[in-house]
């Protein structure tokens, strides 16, 4: 189960988002999801062998629940990519993908990475990426995070942001922005430890927060497990 979700529902369904064991839906698993009826499901690195495999397992997991549930992937680019070469494209990290774009042509090459990106995610049955990642980078940003950070200030991430959502919608997958509200002073890997935050309220407002309040018409949004003592 994914402990993060977004503000969509389904008319009798759980909130929930569901993920199953290997590359092959089993039939205890499509009872029990026909029974919980979850929102929609998430796919892993270990649901992933070939288009055709994934195509059967996205068509599978519907079929469980009888409607056209939301299919979620991890695809940013770099480390955090599911679906992997020889099969698919193999990305960059997005602070590396930034680097190698001049600030002119920023936005317009991000919004073509992730239009292709979508191209490849509704070719398999999957139509929500669990991106753009709009935390700020900085010096004690955790390096589990750093490089699938934007930049450093809330006004580069917020444009790369929005282009890399524009995207994806162009493409016809849902974009789910994370981690709402910042998780880039974090400095510890919150999938391991509960991390602190000390900045003070000002602060945050002008920087992490404001990324994510530029980006606040984007349809769906991720949660960070962050505690900030202000």
């Amino acid at each position: 189960m994914r402990a993060h979700g977004g503000p969509l529902m389904v008319a009798g369904a759980s909130a929930a988002i569901l993920g199953c064991e290997g590359p092959v839906l089993t039939a205890a698993e499509a009872a029990f999801f026909r029974d919980a009826d979850p929102f929609g499901f998430i796919l892993f690195a270990r649901n992933v062998e070939t288009p055709e495999q994934v195509r059967r397992l996205t068509g599978d997991l519907r079929e469980a629940v009888g409607r056209d549930a939301p299919i979620l992937v991890d695809q940013e680019g770099g480390r955090v990519q599911r679906l992997r070469a020889p099969h698919w494209r193999e990305w960059l990290p997005p602070l590396d993908e930034v680097a190698r774009l001049a600030p002119a042509a920023r936005a317009r090459g991000l919004w073509l990475r992730y239009r292709l990106i979508a191209q490849e995610l509704r070719a398999v049955g999957i139509d929500a990426n669990c991106a753009p990642t709009a935390d700020l980078a900085g010096p004690e940003t955790h390096t589990f995070l750093r490089n699938r950070c934007f930049g450093t200030d809330p006004g580069t991430v917020a444009e790369a942001a929005r282009a890399c959502a524009e995207g994806l919608l162009a493409g016809g997958v849902l974009p789910v922005v994370k981690h709402l509200p910042g998780h880039g002073r974090a400095a510890v890997d919150s999938h391991l430890h509960l991390p602190r935050v000390e900045a003070d309220a000002a602060t945050l407002e002008a920087t992490d927060f404001a990324a994510f309040r530029a980006l606040a018409d984007l349809p769906a949004a991720m949660t960070a497990h962050v505690v900030y003592d202000a």
